[in-house]
């Protein structure tokens, strides 16, 4: 996988996490050094934000939403002079060991480009990049033999295989008085991230984390389309504002006979129109789970019918997700969900393959109804977070920040492009005008290396794709005022492992899948959610009442 692609991934991992009904981390129940912030020691504790707006000004400039909600910044083609904006060396020397997360090929150890980096960064860093796909079994080995390198990143979305909340504090080192407030104006590159990023690596009132491929505009995914398909009959996507009109819609582009449906796998892409929380909410005091909610049961109903209607892929009904990609490109399914890292030029590059006239879309944010104001929930500002060893002296910590500084560069910048391309004339040259990976790049640039340690905000580029940076930044622009911070918005807690599996409510959520794939009826998921109610939902809500709402607030 390359870095566009584990973007894609990752988005839709997180989004797949944030729509379903579980809670931040789990672990052990001790809550000594993992309990959730107060919202005292949480401004205490996180960095000032200042913004870096001067290094290379995007094409397409942000645009604010509500509180930590905003566009990504757009450029359409990548700078033909980067400016250098990291003085000197950052690193004294120091030798450190850093592991992260890969999923592609391990790149040979001591390679020219490690090499380029330690030079550029003063440091003797040694990269073990672990297979990602069994990173969540392998990190628990080295934290119980606690063998943590110098730098390490945690997949957020994985917190409760790592049990990230009691290493905080004791494994892993605490940065809140390198870092909160003013004190990270020694570090402008990491203080240019935004305060919600920050916010995923503070547990207990402290600072731990440094966040990874931030964004002010935090969604688990999109309602995407096939634009050039349906445009082609005259459809639009401001046509499109209620679950009748996408009713409708799969009435119209249904063609079995062809091979044609109109949907794919949708429930992550509309399960909240009709008004059901995301996780939760709050009335007149008390929490109220999704399955507790009327809007929730009218939401599987609509996909009760969806699925029963001949309007869904076959294959998407039988539960095959890892085809849906194929299916959209080829114009088999038209509509389909998806995580926001796959409106990207590979994504673009790919379909025009299978279809030369292909180009991707995303309906705007609606409601069940077409009456009222949407809501678009914010999912967490980071998912990737690094941490340092807390074994680690202060003047090593120091330096390893200087590092991540200077790992945090801006897009477009003489750093960035070290680090996310190698050196030009060995690892990567300009191909009308964009950086191209040579041969040897290919071999030992890892794009997502380095920046899984420490990166800058995230921005909408696709250089050589400019249709896909325009419509992206456009479908942003059009759909960040519905942005809405559910109720414990990145907040860090470690659950009991008990009430983690109440949370999950597995039974239920095989039920609920099986009714939006047309097996199972909605008596029958009502069904599973009383049984769950009576015992384990019924436990999960004492516990979030008493531990964190009653404690702590919403986080609002």
């Amino acid at each position: 996988m390359n870095r566009r692609s584990f973007l894609s991934t990752a988005a839709t991992v997180a989004g797949a996490a944030a729509m379903a009904p579980l809670l931040s981390a789990c672990g052990t129940g001790s809550t000594k050094k993992s309990g959730a912030n107060t919202s005292q020691g949480l401004k205490a504790a996180l960095p000032s934000y200042l913004p870096n707006d001067n290094a290379v000004k995007p094409d397409i400039a942000p645009v604010q939403g509500g509180v930590d909600a905003a566009t990504d910044p757009a450029f359409l083609s990548y700078p033909a002079s980067p400016p250098v904006t990291v003085s000197g060396v950052p690193g004294k020397g120091g030798s450190y060991s850093a592991v992260t997360p890969l999923w592609g090929t391990v790149p040979p150890a001591g390679n020219s480009f490690y090499q380029a980096m330690n030079k550029a960064l003063g440091v003797d860093l040694t990269m073990k990049p672990v297979d990602g796909t069994h990173y969540d079994t392998i990190i628990p080995t080295m934290t119980a033999a606690k063998k943590l390198p110098d730098w390490i990143n945690l997949p957020a979305w994985w917190n409760p295989n790592f049990n990230t909340g009691e290493l905080a504090g004791t494994q892993l080192a605490d940065l809140t008085s390198y870092l909160s407030g003013d004190n990270i104006k020694k570090y402008p590159h990491l203080a240019a991230i935004p305060s919600g990023a920050w916010q995923m690596g503070v547990w207990g009132d402290k600072l731990y984390g440094i966040p990874c491929f931030s964004t002010s505009f935090c969604i688990s995914g999109a309602a995407f389309y096939r634009r050039d398909v349906l445009e082609s009959r005259g459809i639009t996507a401001d046509q499109v504002r209620s679950a009748d009109d996408l009713m409708n819609l799969g009435k119209e582009l249904t063609d079995a006979k062809r091979g044609v449906w109109a949907f794919d796998d949708v429930w992550l892409a509309f399960s909240t129109i009709w008004g059901a929380p995301q996780n939760w909410k709050v009335d007149n005091g008390k929490l109220v789970h999704p399955y507790d909610t009327q809007e929730f049961l009218e939401a599987l109903d609509w996909h009760y019918r969806l699925a029963t209607s001949g309007y869904m892929h076959p294959d998407a009904l039988a539960g095959d997700v890892a085809n849906g990609s194929t299916r959209f490109y080829s114009g088999k399914s038209l509509i389909a969900y998806g995580g926001g890292g796959a409106w990207n030029l590979s994504d673009y590059q790919s379909g025009v393959a299978a279809d030369k006239n292909y180009r991707r879309g995303a309906f705007n944010t609606i409601t069940g109804d077409g009456k009222g104001t949407p809501v678009l929930w914010m999912g967490t500002a980071a998912s990737m977070i690094s941490y340092l060893n807390a074994n680690l002296k202060p003047a090593q910590i120091e330096e390893l920040l200087a590092v991540a500084n200077y790992l945090a560069a801006p897009y477009g910048t003489a750093e960035y492009t070290l680090v996310n391309f190698g050196v030009e004339g060995v690892h990567h040259s300009r191909v009308n005008g964009v950086p191209t990976f040579t041969d040897e790049g290919k071999k030992d640039v890892q794009a997502t290396a380095y920046p899984f340690l420490a990166a800058p905000y995230s921005v909408i580029s696709n250089p050589g794709g400019d249709i896909v940076t325009k419509d992206y930044a456009a479908w942003q622009a059009a759909n960040v005022k519905y942005l809405t911070k559910p109720p414990f918005w990145g907040m860090n807690f470690t659950m009991p492992q008990a009430i983690s599996a109440a949370a999950a409510a597995q039974s239920v959520n095989d039920t609920i899948k099986d009714c939006y794939h047309g097996k199972k009826k909605v008596s029958d998921v009502q069904d599973a959610i009383a049984s769950w109610r009576n015992g384990p939902g019924a436990r999960l809500k004492q516990w979030m009442t008493e531990n964190v709402l009653d404690k702590y607030g919403t986080g609002q």
